[in-house]
């Protein structure tokens, strides 16, 4: 019908980033002014503010259960919250502004944009680097499987890799321009 059931209001400045739970009863939304606050979709009311991060909210997703939610920001930090208490729960990655650079990011410094990270939410531990982009990753998503990973890149290609090898299973060209967003 096209009809506006709710307007959400309450960040202070730009929303950049949003997504349903699986249930289609949340929204979150990531913003410029540091938080991602959860909404009740039925009620139009907000249920909480996640609070913890020191630049823009620039990437949000909801887990398959919908019982956590990662936020990724321009303080360098990825997120897991417990959607439930609104509580941060693991801070996933600090990526070094110096050369004083872990194990596991020492190859995210020689190339940062370039390849993706792939951590453990649970643990924060690093598992695997996807690298074959030319230019900057973009964009990047799982299946709901759980199964594969695909990649968007300014370099005007996507690729799936398979999450259990973290092989390149399928590179997709055709685009002459970047590929901003992948789902």
């Amino acid at each position: 019908t096209g009809k506006c059931y709710h307007t959400f209001r309450g960040h202070s400045a730009e929303i950049v980033c949003l997504s349903f739970n699986p249930q289609s009863t949340l929204l979150a939304t990531g913003s410029m002014d540091t938080t991602a606050k959860l909404w009740d979709v039925e009620k139009g009311e907000e249920v909480a503010t996640l609070n913890g991060h020191s630049a823009e909210i620039i990437a949000l997703s909801f887990n398959t259960t919908g019982d956590r939610i990662i936020t990724g920001s321009f303080d360098h930090t990825v997120a897991v919250w417990d959607v439930g208490t609104g509580r941060e729960q693991n801070l996933l990655i600090k990526m070094p502004t110096n050369n004083n650079a872990t194990v596991n990011c020492k190859e995210a410094m020689r190339c940062p944009c370039l390849c993706v990270q792939l951590w453990n939410a649970v643990t924060g531990a690093h598992i695997a680097t996807l690298a074959g982009h030319s230019k900057e990753v973009l964009d990047v998503c799982f299946d709901y499987a759980g199964q594969r990973i695909a990649t968007a890149s300014a370099d005007g290609s996507a690729r799936v890799y398979n999450a259990g090898t973290k092989q390149c299973i399928a590179k997709l060209e055709g685009h002459e321009d970047e590929i901003s967003k992948v789902s």
